[in-house]
């Protein structure tokens, strides 16, 4: 089952209560949808984390839990979705999404250097944002339905694919 599987992985609920920055969020983190490891959950989880991974924003795996808690869903893989843009993935998924928002807007796709200044900011940015914002847009919600598609379909498998070898192994020997 792909629970057992998961269980592996996924770090004790108490553990990631005892976290002194999730524990903001006090006994809301009690509630059992947000270590639930059904296909629902998973998927919500999987979707949420994605999403909010595609947005160009601070603090994405924070801003990924309280989504979780409020929409009740798997606030581990939530949290992991998120690692979608990591250090190695960043620029090219954001040059990516600036480009669909541009192709969207249909304004021409400019090639603009990045430098960490307060310049860069109020000139360089101001061009950029509405495309980046609207291609992260459109990329997070292809991406968060893709994750709902792939998990439930993948977890069914696994069932189906489960169900069939227990068939197997009950049926005698001819």
């Amino acid at each position: 089952m792909p629970r057992k599987f998961l269980k592996r992985f996924l770090p004790d609920h108490k553990t990631i209560q005892q976290h002194p920055h999730l524990q903001k969020f006090g006994q809301r983190l009690t509630d059992p949808k947000l270590w639930c490891l059904n296909r629902r959950t998973i998927a919500g989880g999987a979707a949420l984390g994605l999403f909010v991974g595609f947005m160009p924003i601070l603090g994405q795996m924070f801003i990924a839990a309280a989504l979780a808690i409020f929409f009740r869903v798997n606030l581990p893989i939530a949290a992991m979705g998120v690692w979608i843009t990591n250090p190695l993935t960043t620029v090219p998924i954001y040059f990516f999404t600036y480009k669909i928002g541009a192709w969207v807007l249909d304004v021409p796709v400019e090639q603009y250097a990045f430098t960490m200044t307060w310049e860069w900011f109020t000139h360089e940015f101001l061009a950029i944002w509405q495309p980046l914002l609207l291609g992260s847009f459109i990329c997070g919600v292809i991406a968060a339905l893709s994750a709902i598609l792939f998990v439930r379909l993948f977890w069914r498998l696994i069932v189906i694919r489960s169900w069939l070898q227990r068939k197997h192994k009950s049926k005698p020997n001819d």
